[in-house]
Order: structure tokens, then C-alpha cells, then sequence
């Protein structure tokens, strides 16, 4: 008796596809069998393409989301204005030059190989090589570290390497789904140990809504939100949740049976995305659009497990299928022209910002804010000094050895963001925030020494940085995250390198913006917007 079912069925692709030729592909016959032949020339010229379009276009269904946004009666003001940001940044992104997002990504390739395709040498290879050439050629970010060590990293400068998993199917065809993940979303990804106890009604809802709670907002919402319950190892849970956020698996069953089957259940996904829309936290500042939408997906488990995973899409939501078989090489067609989604270039309802000159002194800029409810709009003009992850663990040290912190550090905000490459004839390059709570730690250390005083990123907060504000008079604001390009194109005027240029794009720089949007997130009191 053979009891053998597949575990993911995922039903027909409606994917619509465009062609892109038949170059290094050949039918070939041997006795009674066909076998497609692959050059690896084609597989790296398709990786080449699909990251190239991943990091300028979006699907048009994500793009339709945003539209309804501005479209829902019921969308809170903020709601709309992050809605019609990101619109616009597609917009932007679209022309080829400046990527959607300043973090390009980790490349990732899933494959699902037919066993009557035939390629020459390690696709893996082939695939690396297209990729690199596109991160080589655009004005893409290297983000790969390699360890040297197991304490020192440098950067590979080519972004490599891509994440490849390829797995042999039957069948003819090569199916390929390619994504670029950026670490804000890819950090918003976990796994949790569960019991059979949690399989009850009422337990499984208030888990899920304090789990998903607790995803914040530092991965640029609205979110493509994926929960998969069970899994045969924690490992099948997780490469479940990153399908599943990318709508790969749209296709399965709504039911389950007894071979063990993966499905979707679709009264859970619909009552999961009603309750993220009244935590109130909204597309990034308040409101009902936490996420575009849900999928919860149910695995068969071993007796004495119950893995529970969870992970998002963000507003960078870059992923792109693909197709080899005997008709051809085709690429998911991406929205080559956004603007469409996109009624009158029109600016958002409600109160007028409050426009905060930064080339005042810190006291004075801090006297600004000083007394503004959080939630306050801001735009921003004048100098920022950018600093990540790496400067903030050298500036710590230098502050532990008895040193004190650069001028720099204390006379202007400081701007958590690290640029892609600058397009020629271009300020700079795309420039978007990125995630705020990486730099917690050293909050409360720089505030003491005068530093940090005011800070620019996306993303909720620690109770720690709400307590050092108040305890030095601090302040964190936030600006919209997922809009780099339109961040670059009409707020950047003026990049500059201002220190640690050995570290690329971890260096520390000074910029000059005009009219970048922003809002007040934590007070020198330690009021917090989002713990609202």
C-alpha cells in the first residue's frame, strides 16, 4: 500500500508571466524520455533580471493594497499619508535608478528543480553570478558580512553570498521564486516551541495577538503577515512562514486530511487580520492598517511538538517567480508603471507639520520639541549626522576607555540609516531608516555623555530609551520606513562621508535634508507613541 501524498499542494499558477526568449535552452531526447536542457548562461542571466526588477517594481496586487488604503474611509490619517508615501516611492523606484528600499537585501533563491531538467556545472554558481552583477551594476547595497573570525566581519562587497535552496521534483520545468530580504523584516521572523494546549480556541487567538503585538513596527508596515502552525521539524515551520509571506503558497487547500496535507485556514486568516487592524497601531503611526493581509497555514507535527512560526513582508515586499520549461524562460510580471495606483499627487489630510530647523544648536532644537504630544508631525530641515550599529559598538568603547563621544555625536540628530550607492548626478543614493532598536543599548550611555540627544529612525522603542529621554531630556522621532527612494529623490540635498569611511555604507556621514516628513515618537518626559 503506498500512502504517500504530497505535503504541499499548491494548486494552479495564475501567475501571469512575461517571456523572456529561449537563449541556453534546448529539448533533448534520450530513448522514449525528454530532457530540458539548461545552460548556466540562462540561469544567470534570469537571476540577473529577476533582482534587477525586484528592486525597482512591486506585484500589482501589493500596489492595489496600498491604493485601498487611501481609498478606506475607515484609514486614519496617518494610515493615508504612509499609504500615499510608499505610492510614491514606487513611483520613484519604478524609473530604474533608485532601489525601493536603501537595505537591497539578502538575494534568495527557492528552486524546485524538474528531474528531466539537465544543467551543466553548480546552478548555485550560475545563479551567484547573475546576482553579483546585478548588485555590481546598480545602485544596490552590499549588506553580506563575512566573519573572519568569530568576532571581526568585513563587508564581501559583492553581496554575496545569496541564500540557494534547490530541491529535485518531478516533472520538466524549473520553477523558481527569487526574493530580496532586507534585515528589518527578516529580523521580524520566529519560531515558538509550542504543546497541544494551545490548540484550543481561545488560547491559540490570545497567543497570536500578543505575539503579533509584538512584531512593532520597526519592519515598515503595513505587513504581508504569515503564521504557520505545526511543522514536521522547525525548519519546515520557518521556510513555511517565508513562502507563505510571499504568497508562494496561495494555492493550497482550505482543508485538511487525513495524509496530513499543509492548508490554508481561512476563518482564521480573516479573523487574525480584524484583530491587527483594531491594535490600533496602524501602517507605522496609529491606525487600521498593521497589515495588507494574512495567511495562516496549518502543517502536520510530530505528537510531542507544536512548532508556531511567524514572519512578515514589509513594505520592501520583493519577491518575483520565475519559470524554465521547453517554451521558453519567463519572468513574474512586475508594475512597470505605479503611478496608476496613485490618484492626485495631492498631500494628506489633517494638521500641518511642525517645521523644525536643524541647524539651530541641540538646546534650542530640543526647546522646539519640548512640550509637543507625541504624535506631533515634524519636517525636517538641515544637517543629520547618520550613524548605525558598527560606529555606535566603536563610540561605546571609546566611551568605556574613558574618551568622550565626537562633537559630531552631541551638536546634531543623529539619523539611524546606511545608504545604497549614489546614481550619478544624484545627492544620494536611496536613504531610508533603518531599525531603531538595534541601537537601544547604547542609548542611555551616549545621553549621558551628552550625545544622542535627538534621533532620527523607524520603529518602536525599548523602555530603556523612554527612560533615558526623561532621565536627559531626550527625544526619538520616527519617519516613514519603506520609502527610501522618495526619501533620497526630494528630501536629501547634500551627502557627505564625516567619519569612518573604511566602513562603506556603516560609516558615519552628514546630510543635509529639506522637508523630511517625521513624527514625534518619545518625549523628554518618556511619553512613547506606541505604548499608547
Amino acid at each position: 500500500m503506498n500512502d504517500y501524498s504530497p505535503l504541499f499542494q499548491k494548486g494552479a499558477d495564475a501567475t501571469e508571466y512575461v517571456s523572456l526568449g529561449k537563449d541556453g535552452l534546448a529539448v533533448e531526447r534520450l530513448g522514449a524520455r525528454e530532457f530540458l536542457t539548461v545552460q548556466p548562461q540562462a540561469l544567470s542571466a534570469l537571476a540577473e533580471r529577476a533582482f534587477a526588477d525586484l528592486a525597482h517594481r512591486f506585484r500589482p496586487s501589493h500596489l492595489q493594497q496600498l491604493r485601498a488604503i487611501l481609498e478606506d474611509p475607515e484609514a486614519s490619517d496617518n494610515d493615508r499619508e504612509v499609504a500615499r508615501s510608499l505610492l510614491k516611492n514606487a513611483v520613484i523606484a519604478s524609473a530604474g535608478v533608485l532601489p525601493s528600499c536603501q537595505d537591497t537585501g539578502t538575494a534568495l533563491v527557492v528552486g524546485e528543480k524538474g528531474q528531466q531538467v539537465l544543467t551543466e556545472g553548480d546552478d548555485a554558481a550560475a545563479f551567484s553570478a547573475g546576482i553579483a552583477r546585478t548588485y555590481a551594476e546598480r545602485n544596490l547595497r552590499f549588506s553580506q558580512l563575512a566573519p573572519l573570525n568569530l568576532f571581526e566581519e568585513q563587508n564581501t562587497g559583492t553581496n554575496l553570498p545569496a541564500q540557494i535552496d534547490i530541491s529535485a521534483v518531478p516533472g520538466n520545468s524549473y520553477d523558481l521564486l527569487f526574493v530580496a530580504k532586507g534585515g528589518g523584516s527578516a529580523n521580524k521572523t520566529f519560531l515558538f516551541q509550542q504543546t497541544k494546549a494551545l490548540l484550543n480556541p481561545e488560547k491559540l487567538h490570545a497567543f497570536l495577538e500578543e505575539k503579533v503585538a509584538s512584531l512593532g513596527t520597526a519592519a515598515c508596515p503595513p505587513y504581508h503577515l504569515a503564521i504557520v502552525i505545526g511543522g514536521l521539524s522547525a525548519e519546515q515551520t520557518l521556510k513555511t512562514v517565508k513562502l507563505a509571506s510571499c504568497r508562494a503558497l496561495d494555492g493550497l487547500p482550505t482543508s485538511g486530511d487525513a495524509t496530513g496535507r499543509a492548508f490554508r485556514d481561512r476563518e482564521l486568516e480573516a479573523q487574525v487580520l480584524e484583530m491587527t487592524r483594531k491594535l490600533g497601531i496602524g501602517a507605522q503611526f496609529g491606525g487600521k492598517y498593521f497589515c495588507h493581509d494574512v495567511r495562516v497555514i496549518r502543517l502536520p507535527r510530530h505528537a510531542g511538538s507544536l512548532p508556531v512560526g511567524l514572519g512578515v513582508s514589509c513594505s520592501a515586499d520583493r519577491q518575483v517567480k520565475a519559470k524554465i520549461t521547453a517554451d521558453g524562460i519567463f519572468l513574474e510580471k512586475l508594475e512597470a508603471h505605479p503611478e496608476h495606483y496613485l490618484p492626485e499627487l495631492s498631500e494628506g489630510a489633517g494638521t500641518a507639520p511642525l517645521k523644525l530647523d536643524l541647524s539651530r544648536p541641540m538646546a534650542e532644537i530640543r526647546r522646539t520639541l519640548s512640550g509637543q504630544p507625541v504624535g506631533t508631525k515634524l519636517s525636517l530641515s538641515g544637517p543629520l549626522v547618520v550613524a548605525r550599529d558598527v560606529v555606535h559598538a566603536k563610540l561605546l568603547e571609546r566611551l568605556q576607555a574613558g574618551e568622550d563621544l565626537p562633537d559630531y555625536f552631541k551638536d546634531h540628530p543623529i539619523y539611524y540609516a546606511g545608504p545604497a550607492k549614489t546614481p550619478e548626478g544624484m545627492a544620494s543614493g536611496s536613504f531610508g531608516p533603518t531599525t531603531s532598536a538595534r541601537m537601544d543599548p547604547y542609548a542611555a550611555p551616549f545621553m549621558a555623555a551628552g550625545g544622542s540627544l535627538v534621533t532620527l529612525g523607524k520603529g518602536n522603542r525599548s523602555p530603556e530609551v523612554r527612560q533615558a529621554c526623561a532621565e536627559h531630556g531626550g527625544f526619538y522621532l520616527g519617519t516613514v520606513g519603506g520609502a527610501a527612494a522618495a526619501i533620497a529623490q526630494d528630501h536629501i540635498r547634500k551627502v557627505e562621508t564625516l567619519d569612518f569611511a573604511e566602513l562603506g555604507m556603516e560609516a558615519v556621514w552628514r546630510i543635509e535634508v529639506e522637508d523630511m516628513p517625521a513624527f514625534l515618537v518619545i518625549d523628554d518626559q518618556g511619553s512613547d507613541f506606541y505604548a499608547r
